[in-house]
């Protein structure tokens, strides 16, 4: 079988007993005791939220290059692929946390809309913020900075984790404010069980009835909550995760075509191939030509 994924688990080198961190870009790419690149794709077991302080560039999230200017906030979520883009002149910082040291504490609609924030099918991964929105955030991520690096005593990981989460309901508000993210609509918390469900079992289950078996609801119900939420069929939905997922192999990996289609769950390549391209419009030689 041939060598896993490049899956980065949240790793402190600084305080090996939290799981958050700050890293600042530029020391970030100067790092020489990473077992990874950070400027190869890489997929993340953890939530990551970049700063940009100041200068542009460009950073790579799911095959999607999103460019950046002073202002702007990209948010990564778990499990997602992505890589950074060498910029020496680009300043800002990295929050690093684990699901569990945010939403261990917090109750269950506030666990909802923390992970929104990070949800790519609920809206954009990049924000850009005013003068005034972007000095505000760099307030709290000092208090942010000072609490971690300066203080650091019995109090500071409880202190840290409110101000996070404070971070993320204004970022989750400035989203909201633009229309950059599907809020307070009918049905959102059963579409995000439906994902979470397609999100684990993609590889096995293809079938919609499947999944309302699962949830124990109809497949017509399903089809009401995927068309409510993005506008697509429960079967659409369905095929986009997956196809997502088979990206992720053919990017994050040096696997054949052939081992790839297997573990994506098909017998025969050449049905793997109709699948992929019926869906992409490329072979999969095309996409990962294109997308390396």
């Amino acid at each position: 079988m041939p060598p896993e994924p490049i899956h980065i688990p949240f790793s402190n080198q600084q305080n090996p007993y939290a799981e958050f961190d700050i890293v600042k870009l530029g020391e970030l790419f100067k790092r020489t005791t990473l077992d990874h690149s950070p400027f190869d794709h890489h997929l993340i077991e953890f939530y990551a939220i970049i700063i940009i302080e100041d200068g542009a560039g460009e950073h790579t999230i799911d095959f999607v290059d999103y460019s950046y200017q002073k202002g702007a906030i990209l948010t990564i979520r778990k499990d997602q692929i992505h890589k950074f883009i060498k910029n020496d002149a680009v300043k800002g910082r990295l929050l690093l946390f684990t699901d569990n040291f945010l939403l261990a504490y917090l109750e269950e609609l506030e666990v909802l809309k923390s992970l929104q924030l990070f949800n790519e099918l609920l809206g954009v991964p990049k924000i850009q913020l005013s003068e005034e929105e972007l000095s505000e955030l760099l307030s709290l991520i000092q208090r942010l900075d000072k609490e971690y690096f300066q203080i650091n005593d019995d109090y500071s990981l409880g202190i840290i984790r409110s101000e996070l989460h404070i971070l993320i309901a204004k970022l989750y508000r400035i989203k909201s404010d633009k229309n950059q993210i599907i809020h307070n609509r009918k049905y959102l918390k059963e579409f995000i069980a439906f994902q979470n469900l397609v999100e684990q079992h993609a590889k096995k289950h293809s079938k919609v009835k499947d999944y309302a078996k699962m949830l124990g609801v109809s497949t017509k119900t399903l089809n009401t909550y995927t068309k409510e939420i993005v506008n697509k069929s429960a079967k659409e939905l369905i095929d986009d995760i997956y196809t997502k997922q088979i990206k992720r192999l053919l990017i994050n990996t040096e696997w054949s075509i052939k081992e790839i289609a297997y573990t994506s769950g098909f017998e025969e390549t050449t049905n793997f191939y109709k699948y992929f391209k019926r869906q992409t419009q490329l072979t999969p030689e095309q996409f990962r030509e294109r997308f390396r």
